[in-house]
């Protein structure tokens, strides 16, 4: 188990450029099971949820090449289907969520797959029922294997069918999406997630030769084919830690420019900080957040308090309101955030309670912040972090604390940032890595 040290109190300045995407890496990866070609993928970050993902490709016979600083190619040409079905690949997927995300081409790719409850966040309750639905919708049969603890899900042929989502899941989608292209038919998925990531799957497989229409829409029309061929295909940058990056650069930047964001791709996140003071200015593909004494909360037209709260896309993502919450702690002004997808992911706020943010927690999914003002500064404390999200939270807290702080557990930031002390220390933190 390794530690991060942080001396608070260091203003940062200078420029940062934010990695590839880690949720779309786990689709684009995954879906270079669908073809027996060689795939080339670019801008794919060097963090541990993907790399696991890579190495969990390689044990089921991907031939995985790494040609250059985040560029990869996969050719899926002699999968061993045996070790598919055997117990070490089953424990493997069951310690990584990204795992889930290989159902849904193998299953369209060989007609064939076996799901485990897969590992992540402990951040509430993450169902698989979306994905499973969607399988069964297209033919497939489940069968539980009680000695086991898996489920084996196949289907001699899958047949397109139209389907209507309980909810717009991300990685559900995804999953329905590459079963699909290969299903005999048409398949239509409505209430279909349409998240960037999503969009760059689905472009990426019609590259492959797909037929996917109604991309950036929350209606898909997938017309099967028989066959898919190679393509490259080169990622978004990480919406989440450019929002991580506003978020310090409000907290305790000096000035500090954002660059290749891809800006039309970032949707409504600019706003919601702009909603809580926070200065961006949009430069060509660059973000720049200059330096600000003071940051005051919007409120709403008819003056009540401002509420920030998570929704699909292009609603708010989930994924930011942890860094939210620490920006909001150092306003002038009052915010109620309402977490609707996941009810463990605000317990984190106590560890900000502890380093004095005036933060109440009415319940699992609610809580109000009343901003500080910068006039009273967050002091320093030993911390654990629960979760990607909010481990790069409290990563920005402890950068403008008093004092030393403490963070152990880190492997869970390492999970979702790329060298995140090297790159935050180049712009003059103070972060030392303690194992």
């Amino acid at each position: 188990m390794a530690s991060f040290k942080i001396e608070g109190g260091h203003l940062l300045s200078g420029t940062i450029t934010p990695q590839g995407a880690k949720n779309e890496a786990l689709q684009v990866i995954c879906a270079t099971l669908l073809t027996s070609d060689k795939v080339t993928i670019h801008n794919i970050p060097d963090i541990r949820d993907v790399n696991n993902l890579i190495h969990l490709l390689s044990d089921i016979g991907v031939k995985i090449e790494k040609l250059g600083n985040g560029t990869f190619t996969f050719q899926a040409d002699a999968l061993n289907l045996e070790y598919l079905e055997s117990d070490l690949f089953v424990k493997k997927c069951a310690d990584l969520r990204g795992s889930v995300l290989m159902i849904g081409p193998l299953l369209g790719r060989t007609g064939k797959a076996v799901v485990t409850k897969p590992g992540g966040d402990k951040i509430g309750r993450r169902r698989l029922d979306t994905h499973f639905l969607g399988f069964k919708y297209l033919g497939a049969k489940f069968q539980h294997i009680e000695n086991r603890n898996v489920y084996e899900i196949g289907a001699k042929r899958l047949k397109g069918t139209y389907m209507l989502l309980d909810e717009a899941s991300v990685t559900g989608t995804a999953n329905i999406v590459m079963a699909a292209v290969y299903a005999e038919g048409t398949t239509t998925i409505y209430n279909a997630a349409c998240e960037p990531y999503v969009q760059q799957l689905c472009h990426m497989l019609n590259r492959m030769g797909a037929n996917i229409s109604g991309i950036g829409s929350n209606l898909l029309t997938i017309n099967g084919v028989k066959q898919l061929h190679g393509t490259e295909h080169k990622m978004l940058p990480d919406m989440i830690e450019v929002g991580s990056f506003i978020g310090m650069a409000a907290m305790c930047g000096d000035g500090i420019r954002i660059k290749d964001v891809s800006v039309k791709d970032l949707g409504i996140i600019p706003e919601a900080f702009r909603r809580l003071g926070v200065s961006i200015q949009v430069e060509g593909d660059d973000l720049y957040i200059p330096r600000q004494k003071h940051y005051v909360v919007d409120s709403f037209i008819d003056g009540t308090i401002m509420t920030l709260a998570d929704a699909p896309w292009p609603g708010l993502t989930p994924d930011l309101l942890s860094v939210l919450i620490v920006v909001a702690s150092q306003a002038r002004g009052s915010v109620l955030f309402h977490q609707k997808m996941f009810e463990s992911r605000l317990f984190f706020v106590d560890k900000l309670i502890d380093m004095g943010a005036q933060i109440i927690l009415c319940d699992p999914h609610r809580a109000v912040v009343v901003g500080h003002d910068r006039k009273k500064t967050l002091r320093a404390q030993r911390m654990s972090s629960p979760d990607i999200r909010a481990g790069i939270a409290l990563l920005i807290a402890a950068m403008s604390a008093n004092g030393t702080s403490t963070i152990s557990n880190i492997e869970q930031i390492d999970r979702g940032y790329e060298n995140i002390e090297e790159r935050l220390n180049a712009l003059g933190a103070r972060i030392e890595r303690v194992k």
